[in-house]
């Protein structure tokens, strides 16, 4: 391989760092910048950095979490999608603590005054950010089916099937793992009145997955074979079901109305998983978990936390950028901005 060769394949590298729209429309002239500079200077760290940083700069913008997008409705509809993917990987967390204190709740009182305000604060985020979830569902359905009936769905076609599948496949195995649900038997959660059995056992059903045990291997090996099956493939559904939802937001051609809609719903859906946050918080904080091995705090309880964290602060985000681009009034619906 000659020099050039070597210096262009370092450039094509570099360019990853930047997204893929970014790399379409200007790649290939900065590549030769690249190039060029490369066999002028050399290789340089400062270079490197400068490249990286500018690159993941730019994906961030496109994922509509900075300013000075490529492209400002692709941008918009990209952040959408971010909100929609930080709500799923904060309602998962916030879930999978939600139904370790469900399953508490069903057979001993806590200990600590921390827990059942925690419990209250989680159920009622969880069901506005459900709510938010289906309100949500309704412009986009209509979007999709309309670009459909019009010959133009062909792109949404894959991601509504990737969806459709994940979806199938939670409700049919969720309904039949939940019927293994630790807290059949218990009494204490139906006489607080708060959580419907059924609901915490179908919680229970698709956060099993997120457990400690994977890093205890011969403790694994004891679970049921189909306990077992449904732990890889309830994450597998799921991430079908994300990744379908916010490929869909992202080719949409959401009309200005369906836009500002859902602009709304993004910055209602931050302030649930605010709530969401701050019920966890409030049983991280109780002292020793409320003394219940059920209610103690272990490690994924605390990654679930961090996940919350983050997540709350990139929808937080990507809500504000979607909110200016509706109070902008421009037109999303396409790839080119114009005034409705």
């Amino acid at each position: 391989m000659t020099a050039d060769d070597r210096n262009a394949a370092a450039a094509r590298r570099l360019l990853l760092w930047y997204p893929r729209a970014w790399r379409f429309r200007y790649g290939e002239e900065f590549a030769e910048l690249l190039a060029a500079d490369l066999a002028d200077q050399g290789s340089s760290w400062r270079r490197t950095w400068n490249v990286a940083g500018t690159g993941l700069r730019a994906r961030l913008a496109m994922a509509g979490l900075t300013g000075h997008p490529l492209d400002p409705p692709l941008a918009a509809r990209a952040g959408l999608a971010t909100v929609a993917g930080c709500v799923a990987g904060s309602a998962l967390a916030g879930a999978a603590m939600w139904s370790q204190l469900a399953i508490g709740l069903q057979w001993s009182a806590p200990g600590s005054g921390g827990i059942t305000p925690a419990l209250d604060l989680m159920s009622c985020a969880i069901v506005v950010l459900a709510v938010l979830a289906l309100l949500a569902a309704a412009p986009v359905a209509w979007t999709a089916v309309a670009a459909a009936i019009g010959g133009r769905g062909r792109q949404l076609r894959g991601p509504a099937l990737l969806l459709a599948a994940g979806l199938t496949v939670l409700v049919i195995g969720g309904r039949h793992v939940a019927n293994g649900w630790p807290g059949t038997g218990g009494h204490l959660l139906v006489h607080q009145g708060l959580v419907p059995a059924g609901i915490a056992a179908f919680g229970w059903a698709v956060t099993m997955w997120i457990s400690s045990y994977w890093g205890h291997p011969a403790a694994l090996a004891g679970f049921p074979p189909v306990q077992l099956a449904w732990m890889v493939l309830c994450p597998v559904a799921i991430g079908c079901v994300v990744t379908g939802a916010m490929q869909i937001l992202r080719r949409a051609e959401l009309t200005p109305r369906a836009f500002r809609y859902l602009a709304v719903l993004a910055n209602v859906a931050w302030a649930g998983l605010a709530v969401l946050l701050g019920g966890a918080v409030c049983w991280l904080m109780s002292i020793d978990g409320g003394g219940t091995p059920l209610f103690r705090i272990g490690v994924i309880d605390r990654a679930g936390l961090a996940v919350l964290a983050v997540a709350a602060c990139a929808c937080g985000a990507a809500a504000r950028r979607a909110s200016a681009v509706a109070r902008a009034g421009l037109v999303v619906a396409g790839s080119t901005t114009t005034r409705p």
